[in-house]
């Protein structure tokens, strides 16, 4: 047996021993890849992100409309804090959760696009200001931000004076221009780095970014005592460590070296990188991919369950489907909705901006485009109006399901449960209708987004409405599809 090997069979049964044992903190919930622009093979800027959450979840979809403020309004942070609203608001689209304070995504007018890992920290004393910020922070940005670097530096100035309440996050935000990783730590610490054109990062639940230049002010925003205070905890001692690594100094260390985080940071490394790295590597932060990335691409690495490698447990889905009790996979158990965020920066931003929405499980859910110029969703796609949901948002009633019986989510819900009671057979049925589905959509996208813009000029309402429709309809038809295979029975493939 090989030394390669043998490191691939103990990092495949550690996770079992250690998912057996209680996980209070969860350190294995989302997953997240930046593609810069020159990184694309139509040079948009891609944000791929699955989002990952235990328990029985939905997904509202909600357009929040722009809205105009009074001098001295304040919004309430969940913890206590008074924060001054801005004169103006931006029109965002909303994925809402309700009752979960770090698991919503973000589209706004401007294309700025907004979704984030839990990245817990090692910080055990942090300096908060009225209670400091949770689940605000990437709604203000949503609201407020005309761009991702403006959106990075709203986030930093709320930082520097309320501070961060949770262990440790990184948000990822992008625009038609480009991308930026914010990673925040517990308390009012924090960096953010550009990705470079060219580059490609890779996120699952802990902090990647390695080596900081606090000196390359255009790229990399960081709090003022970032490496200082790491010396003073203990955390970096220059002499011994070499160069800071943001990483190493600020990263918890049972996160950093969890079996299901280092699964899922390596196969997607390996899929996109032209080098090749072992299970036990020091994963860069960057890397340059091996081809030019696409929106396909990215949404197949959203979709992995380890195929076609010593990691997957279910040997080509013959010992079961790939959501069992291995939670290590990309695609798991409790992914509630998985998007590509497409964004282009030769077209208006309504247009240029598209987020490619695969809700519940990727592996076996349609892309349903979401045009940032949408200006409303049907009423079953949420449990309530935009008001509603900014009111009621922690107020999740206990039943979810049940008191929710009309909305789409159980749908998408129903399919991944039915893939799951079959799946050998089931996501070669789902899997083929996808595939066509989405070559389908990608094969008519120009001439729709060209009729959209020829329209634009000459009526923005009807443009307007052949947007809102599109997303309807791909999941109605989507829907449609699925529900013809689930009134037969699996064909004996």
């Amino acid at each position: 047996m090989t030394i390669r090997l043998l490191k691939i069979i103990l990092l495949t049964f550690i996770p079992l021993i250690l998912l057996s044992q209680p996980v209070p903190d969860k350190p294995f919930n989302c997953f997240s890849i930046l593609a810069g622009k020159k990184a694309t093979m139509d040079e948009s800027v891609i944000l791929a992100h699955n989002e990952d959450d235990y328990g029985e979840q939905i997904v509202n979809w909600i357009v929040v409309p722009a809205a105009k403020h009074n001098s001295g309004e304040v919004i309430r942070a969940r913890n206590g804090a008074a924060i001054p609203q801005v004169t103006e608001t931006a029109r965002y689209i909303w994925f809402d959760m309700p009752g979960m304070e770090f698991s919503d995504s973000y589209l706004n007018e401007y294309g700025v696009t907004i979704a984030s890992n839990a990245c817990p920290s090692r910080e055990d004393s942090a300096r908060l200001t009225d209670g400091g910020l949770t689940w605000e922070l990437r709604q203000l940005m949503a609201q407020r931000a005309h761009s991702a670097r403006h959106a990075v530096k709203i986030a930093v100035d709320l930082l520097n004076q309320y501070g961060y309440a949770s262990s440790g996050r990184t948000y990822c935000i992008a625009d038609p221009e480009e991308a930026w990783m914010l990673s925040v730590v517990n308390g009012k610490h924090y960096v953010a780095l550009r990705i470079p054109d060219d580059a490609v990062a890779v996120i699952p639940n802990y902090y990647t970014i390695t080596s900081v230049n606090t000196t390359d002010t255009n790229n990399c925003i960081a709090s003022a005592d970032l490496i200082s205070y790491a010396v003073q905890r203990g955390w970096y001692n220059p002499p011994t460590d070499g160069k800071f690594s943001f990483r190493k100094a600020y990263g918890s260390p049972r996160s950093l070296n969890h079996p299901v985080n280092i699964k899922r940071m390596w196969s997607a490394i390996n899929a996109l990188a032209a080098n090749y790295y072992e299970l036990d590597a020091d994963f860069p932060w960057l890397i340059m991919p091996t081809r030019k990335v696409s929106v396909e691409w990215l949404s197949n690495i959203l979709s992995s369950h380890y195929e076609g490698t010593p990691l997957d447990l279910t040997e080509g889905y013959t010992k079961g489907h790939p959501h069992g009790e291995d939670a290590g996979a990309i695609c798991a158990s409790h992914t509630q909705y998985g998007f590509v965020a497409q964004l282009r920066n030769w077209m208006p931003a309504d247009v240029g901006a598209v987020l490619w929405m695969i809700p519940r499980h990727p592996c076996i859910q349609a892309m349903i485009p979401v045009y940032c110029g949408i200006q409303n969703f049907p009423s079953d796609f949420s449990m309530y109006d935009y008001k509603e949901a900014l009111k009621n948002h922690f107020n999740k009633p206990e039943d979810i399901k049940n008191s929710t019986r009309g909305h789409v989510y159980w749908q998408f819900s129903r399919i991944a449960d039915s893939a799951d009671s079959n799946y050998l057979l089931r996501v070669r049925q789902f899997g083929t209708e996808a595939l066509k589905f989405n070559r389908e959509q990608f094969n008519n996208q120009e001439s729709f987004e060209l009729g959209i813009l020829s329209d634009w000029k000459k009526n923005k309402r009807e443009a307007t409405r052949r947007l809102n429709n599109i997303t309807e309809q791909a999941v109605r038809r989507w829907l449609g599809l699925t529900q013809k295979i689930l009134e037969n029975p699996p064909p004996q493939w």
